[in-house]
């Protein structure tokens, strides 16, 4: 571990060298403009990347001095990997989107900058645009008091389910479940031959995010899964076992959720073609479900146990480290586009991500779209019981952990208690040279 642990350290230094001196060999300017590279992922259905490469054109329009290459990266693990990739060459993005959950590895590593001179260089205007984030999304920007990133396609899990199987069930279409109770209730209602009652994505990537949801709404404190600084996990608490232990029983005991590991991409397809009454996903899916789903559909709160909770995730904004002033001005100034009122209002609509700035839900084109799809509101309301997903410090090792545990128990390889006593094991032996 000590072994792997120093290598670490020197693809960080290694990192931080190549980002240091690299970037700085880029021409500030070519044909009079400054030309920057934006890497951005996409890790959901519908027009995500054609909404970017819009945004892009418009502030290149607007800004004749500045040119803005958008660079599609894949989804967000493919994006880490080629920042990195970027970066031991020498050339890594100007400015890119990376999960939030990304924020101490990317500024322990040196991939991303603190953005607090650049606000504070905007003086009142700095200060009144960060405090203009919704304060679920915007505390998961922050590393030891400093902002690394800036909110942008993010995003909350919700519940969909199929109103139609609903009304053939015998069930209130109007009603979701509200407790897990409930929802063992109605899936036991729902399930039959060829359908389950209840779809969550169990893969690697994607189960700490659903585990982290049902971890809050079991915890009799509001704990997360770990502390706010990244550098300690609570994985095996007597809460969290119990969590683990409800998904099994979902699949083994109840029969409503299909056995084994539920991938992520597949399950809206799942969802449309009958094979799931109701899905755990995010609501930056309400797009794509609301163009393809030939049903009536329903977006409720997540259901609720001890306490109700849901995680937060998606994307934030980052800034290489190691640019010009100039450069990072001129992504500054992008960043700010990207994110204004009417733009993340724009954002909300054609995604289904949730607006990540408070003056968005004054604009006429969010109030006009919740009139027309009031499912888009059940995100923004329950941001107010939501916490940030499982975050800490070399994230990606955390997350594989968590989720090979999680994945052990599943599928009957170790008890829910084995797996996530192990899983703490593992973790906070990663964990230790940052403590």
């Amino acid at each position: 571990m000590k072994r792997k642990n120093f290598i670490l350290l020197l693809l960080s230094l290694f990192l931080f060298i190549l980002s240091c001196g690299g970037n700085n060999n880029k021409e500030d300017k070519k044909d009079g403009k400054i030309k920057l590279t934006f890497y951005y992922p996409v890790n959901v259905g519908g027009p995500v990347a054609k909404i970017v490469e819009q945004i892009t054109k418009d502030f290149n329009a607007e800004n004749p001095d500045i040119e803005v290459e958008a660079v599609y990266t894949g989804n967000y693990d493919d994006t880490v990997t080629k920042i990195q990739t970027a970066a031991q060459g020498g050339n890594p993005p100007d400015l890119f989107v990376s999960l939030a959950t990304q924020r101490f590895t990317m500024a322990s590593s040196n991939m991303a900058m603190a953005l607090d001179d650049l606000i504070a260089a905007d003086g009142e205007e700095g200060k009144k645009y960060i405090d203009d984030f919704l304060k679920g999304f915007m505390e998961d920007s922050y590393v030891d008091g400093k902002i690394y990133s800036i909110p942008f396609q993010r995003s909350t899990m919700v519940l969909y389910y199929n109103k139609d199987i609903f009304k053939e069930a015998g069930l209130d279409p109007e009603k979701a479940p509200a407790t897990w109770e409930e929802l063992v209730e109605m899936a036991e209602k729902i399930t039959n031959n060829s359908r389950k009652g209840v779809g969550i994505a169990l893969n690697s990537g994607s189960a700490q995010w659903a585990f982290t949801g049902f971890a809050l709404q079991n915890s009799t404190d509001g704990k997360n899964l770990m502390s706010e600084d990244g550098k300690q996990v609570f994985f095996n608490t007597p809460e969290n076992v119990e969590v683990l232990q409800f998904w099994i029983d979902l699949q083994k005991k109840y029969k409503v959720m299909a056995e084994g590991i539920v991938q992520w991409t597949d399950l809206p397809t799942q969802f449309f073609f009958f094979f799931f009454a109701m899905i755990y996903h995010t609501t930056g899916n309400l797009t794509n479900i609301a163009k393809n789903a030939k049903f009536d559909y329903g977006v409720a709160f997540l259901p609720a146990h001890k306490r109700k909770g849901a995680p937060t995730g998606g994307g934030n904004f980052y800034i290489s480290p190691g640019i010009s002033e100039e450069r990072q001005k001129a992504a500054w100034k992008f960043i700010k586009f990207a994110t204004s009122p009417e733009r993340a209002a724009q954002w909300s609509v054609d995604t289904g991500y949730v607006a990540t700035r408070n003056s968005s839900f004054e604009t006429e084109i969010m109030k006009k779209y919740y009139e027309e799809r009031p499912q888009a509101k059940v995100a923004f309301e329950q941001l107010q019981f939501a916490k940030p997903e499982l975050t800490t410090y070399n994230a990606a090792e955390i997350w594989r952990i968590l989720n090979d545990n999680i994945q052990s128990a599943i599928t009957g390889e170790k008890t829910a208690k084995e797996a996530l006593d192990n899983a703490q094991k593992e973790a906070t032996e990663v964990l230790k040279d940052f403590n």
